[in-house]
């Protein structure tokens, strides 16, 4: 079972996020990075994938600068066998990443294609499903559950209200969601085998995407807290305020 797993270096969930001085980009300074948190439920599945059947061989790819070595050296450590940056300036567009994707994994041999379903800092959740169209491949998104046999997938993927269960042919594109797996953290042993693996890095030119970033923002200020009275008496200003003012009621 070979597998491509693409991931992405993102602020970590639990850091305080600040907009540049620009308003066109996020504050790193004092940021902390991580793999993006459905990534690593993509890769472990085809960490597993490959354990099951014994043998095949799993590979990690990214868009991204020089720090992102950091991010694709943690996949290796996790269990992933090889690794390949393309290394490019990247912004809020899914479209210039996804095509540098594809075009990278076209001539790769593969039996699985796994994306986490999106990445946390923009919340896009386009590039699977822009890859799949490139390579002519079928997409799962959103994926709980998977099932391999014979050349064939059947996936579970969440929709609004429920699941839906979804079957095609390998080579395919699965998206993965939170809770098809729980994933593994590096070991010291595997921290130190990933120094030895293979990283591969090419320049990559990105093509032009059709977004424009006009400005970011943050959330706005929390008014300060109001005390209405006391009891029962503070009920009908309370009721008042929700419906004429916040409009709930």
């Amino acid at each position: 079972m070979n597998s491509i797993v693409c991931i992405k270096r993102v602020p970590d969930s639990e850091t305080r996020v600040r907009i540049a001085s620009d308003g066109l980009a996020v504050d790193r300074s004092g940021v902390k990075f991580d793999m993006n948190e459905y990534d690593k439920y993509a890769l472990e599945e085809a960490i597993r994938r490959k354990e099951e059947a014994g043998e095949g061989l799993v590979t990690v790819l990214t868009v991204g600068g020089d720090d992102a070595r950091e991010t694709l050296r943690q996949a290796l450590a996790m269990g992933a066998d090889e690794a390949v940056l393309l290394r490019a300036e990247t912004g809020f567009d899914g479209l210039p990443v996804a095509v540098a994707l594809a075009e990278e994994i076209r001539d790769r041999p593969f039996d699985l294609l796994l994306f986490g379903k999106q990445a946390i800092d923009d919340d896009g959740m386009q590039v699977p499903a822009m890859v799949a169209e490139l390579l002519g491949l079928p997409a799962a998104t959103v994926v709980v559950s998977l099932e391999i046999e014979a050349g064939r997938a059947v996936a579970r993927r969440e929709v609004e209200g429920g699941h839906e269960t979804v079957e095609f042919d390998l080579p395919g594109i699965v998206a993965a969601q939170k809770g098809l797996n729980e994933p593994r953290y590096p070991s010291l042993k595997g921290i130190m085998a990933a120094k030895k693996k293979p990283l591969e890095e090419k320049d990559v030119t990105l093509v032009e995407g059709g977004l424009e970033l006009l400005e970011l923002s943050g959330p706005p200020d929390r008014p300060e807290p109001q005390i209405l009275g006391e009891g029962a008496e503070a009920v009908p200003e309370l009721v008042r305020r929700l419906r004429e003012e916040v409009k709930v009621l």
